[in-house]
C-alpha cells in the first residue's frame, strides 16, 4: 500500500540525506513536517544510545525493536499517519528499506523483511548514492561515529541497500524512486527534490 504524501530518503550513513531535509524544512515549514527514525520516542532514544555504543544487542533484537518504533512513528499519536491525513507532506530520513540494508547484512534478510512488510510504503523514496569512503570521510568530519559507522560495514550496507532498491524497483513499481547522486553539490540536488516535491497534488491544491 501506498501511502501518499508520504517520502523517505534513503542512503548510507554520511550520503547527506539529513542536509537535506533540513534545507526542505527551511523551505516549505508550513505544509512539509519533516521526521527521522529512530524517533523521538522512548524507543527511539534506546535505539540511539544502542547506536553510540553505549550498550551491546542482538542484531535480531535490534531488528524488532526497530519495527516497534516504526509502527509507533507510523501510527502513534501525531504520527506519520496522522499528519498525512492533516494535507502534509510527510518527509522522513531513514526507514523500512535502512532495516532491510543495514540489518541484513548482521542478521540476514528474512526477519528485517518480515517485520517490515506489511508498513505503507512512500510515494516517493530517494535514494542517495554515495562512494562508502567518501561517506566515511563526511561522517570522520563531523567529530564522532555511531557503531554502523565503519569503512567495511558501510561498503556492505551499500551492497545491500542496492539489492534492496532493485527488489522494490521490480516488486512494487507504484511505488516512485529516484536515485540521487550524493557528490553532486548541496544546491543541485535541493533543486532536483524540490522538482519533484512541487509536482505533488497536495502542493497545487
Amino acid at each position: 500500500m501506498i501511502l501518499k504524501n508520504f517520502l523517505v530518503f534513503e542512503g548510507i550513513d554520511g550520503a547527506g540525506t539529513s542536509t537535506q531535509l533540513k534545507l526542505l524544512s527551511e523551505k516549505d515549514s508550513e505544509n512539509i513536517y519533516i521526521t527521522a527514525e529512530p524517533t523521538e520516542f522512548e524507543t527511539g532514544i534506546f535505539l540511539r544510545k544502542m547506536l553510540k555504543g553505549d550498550f551491546p544487542l542482538d542484531s535480531k533484537t535490534a531488528a524488532f525493536l526497530f519495527a516497534a518504533d516504526r509502527n509507533e512513528h507510523l501510527f502513534g499519536k501525531g504520527g506519520i499517519k496522522e499528519q498525512t491525513e492533516k494535507n502534509k507532506i510527510v518527509a522522513c530520513d531513514r526507514y523500512i528499506f535502512s532495516s532491510l540494508a543495514y540489518q541484513s547484512v548482521s542478521c540476514g534478510w528474512d526477519l528485517p523483511y518480515k517485520l517490515n512488510e506489511d508498513f505503507p510504503l512512500p510515494e516517493i523514496l530517494f535514494f542517495f548514492e554515495i562512494d562508502p569512503e567518501i561517506s566515511l570521510q563526511r561522517i570522520q568530519g563531523r567529530g564522532f561515529t555511531e557503531i554502523y559507522e565503519k569503512l567495511d560495514y558501510l561498503k556492505k550496507t551499500e551492497e545491500q541497500y542496492l539489492k534492496v532498491i532493485s527488489f522494490f524497483e521490480k516488486k512494487h513499481p507504484e511505488m516512485k524512486i529516484v536515485r540521487v547522486n550524493a557528490c553532486d553539490s548541496i544546491e543541485k540536488t535541493a533543486g532536483m527534490i524540490w522538482s519533484y516535491i512541487e509536482k505533488l497534488p497536495i502542493m497545487k491544491a
